[in-house]
């Protein structure tokens, strides 16, 4: 078998996906994309392309290895998440050609059904505790929130109260017998993080992601020994050598990015790594239904997996739903909270071609907000 064409599609809202067709008819589907940079990404899957068309799709690590250290630069969100998308098609071929789930090739289940969260936003107060309420209402056991909206380099009172009263709201809606995730998406100041750690501690989030942003990796081990809170981060880190020094600072939480960090095959050894350090893995996915389906695949042969990110109903995907391009989106249906194993093979879901291409004419221009200090000083995101 030969890998015969490899095609991206731009689709909306805001995704890349890219398709791998073989001589013997097996397709598989990947979803390469940085946001607000699938053009950058849909270039660098047309360069690494080259490596990959007439070669045999079943050699995957040998693929790995070649697409991620076969050039003098490496690396970084751009080539790991083309390289991440194309490891999953990969993947996908070679579960369809097996006629088996991509878990079973990697050694098989450990459970049979997926904890996730829903997202209720947070960047400003609005109603958040009301939709706190209505995700309990459709079953789930757990939400994640933004902590913040834009924040000064060094909070007032006011702020810092703004913070803990509206993590309190949600956490009231929630009861004890739920949880809720917060994010501070790196926006947060080194500064503000310390003061705001201990303060959130009497409402038990299960975790605090992003208190700083990844270029702050030194400050994360006071970050970790200023409060009892698990830290996880993850999103902006694409390897096992990035997420060393992260697990080395006592991080809690891995949360690496199926579309991001090199894909199944990586994403898989840094689970593994995570477990080395105690450390568990919750997948970052605000993404489209291939980033989701390869989070799946992976978090059900995982050991240390703790709960699985989904942006069904996210307020990113304005006018597009990921469902909208599966031919069966009972697949991803949640149950308690919870979503059942799935057993179609590779990456388990079928992808409406049709639609992707319809979409792909129409395409997106995403890009991410730019966010400033309340003083007009750039902050990060």
């Amino acid at each position: 078998m030969k890998i015969t064409r490899i095609e991206t599609f731009l689709v909306p809202p805001r995704w890349l996906f890219c398709r791998v067709e073989t001589d013997e008819g097996h397709v598989g589907w990947g979803e390469p994309v940085v946001e607000g940079r699938a053009g950058s990404v849909r270039a660098a899957v047309g360069e690494i392309a080259e490596l990959l068309v007439g070669a045999d799709p079943l050699r995957i690590e040998d693929h790995w290895q070649v697409m991620t250290k076969g050039g003098f630069y490496r690396g970084g969100p751009v080539l790991a998440s083309a390289v991440a998308g194309l490891d999953q098609a990969l993947w996908d071929i070679a579960g369809k050609a097996r006629g088996v789930p991509v878990h079973e090739l990697l050694g098989g289940p450990v459970r049979d059904h997926v904890r996730a969260y829903a997202w209720i936003g947070g960047d400003e107060p609005g109603e958040i505790e009301d939709e706190a309420r209505r995700q309990v209402e459709a079953g789930f056991t757990a939400v994640k929130m933004n902590a913040s909206g834009r924040m000064s380099p060094i909070a007032g009172p006011g702020e810092i109260d703004e913070v803990i009263g509206r993590v309190a709201a949600v956490r009231e809606a929630l009861g004890p017998g739920r949880d809720v995730a917060v994010d501070f998406h790196g926006r947060v100041s080194y500064a503000n993080a310390r003061r705001l750690l201990p303060l959130l501690e009497p409402l038990t989030p299960l975790f605090v992601e992003e208190p700083v942003v990844p270029e702050s990796m030194p400050q994360v081990r006071s970050l970790v020994e200023a409060s009892n809170i698990p830290i996880a981060l993850g999103e902006r880190l694409y390897s096992r050598w990035d997420f060393l020094p992260a697990f080395q600072a006592g991080v809690a939480v891995a949360q690496p990015d199926l579309s991001h960090a090199g894909g199944i095959s990586e994403v898989r050894r840094i689970a593994a790594q995570a477990e080395v350090f105690g450390a568990l893995l919750a997948p970052h996915c605000p993404l489209g239904p291939i980033s989701l389906a390869s989070s799946l695949q992976v978090a059900f042969a995982t050991p240390n997996f703790l709960i699985q990110e989904q942006s069904i109903g996210i307020h990113y995907n304005d006018g597009n739903e990921l469902l909208d391009y599966l031919v069966d989106p009972s697949v991803f249906a949640f149950t308690d909270g919870r979503i059942s194993r799935p057993t179609g093979p590779g990456l388990g879901i079928v992808v409406d071609e049709a639609a992707v291409r319809e979409a792909d004419k129409r395409g997106h221009t995403w890009r991410s907000p730019i966010w400033r200090y309340p003083d007009h000083s750039f902050a990060e995101w």
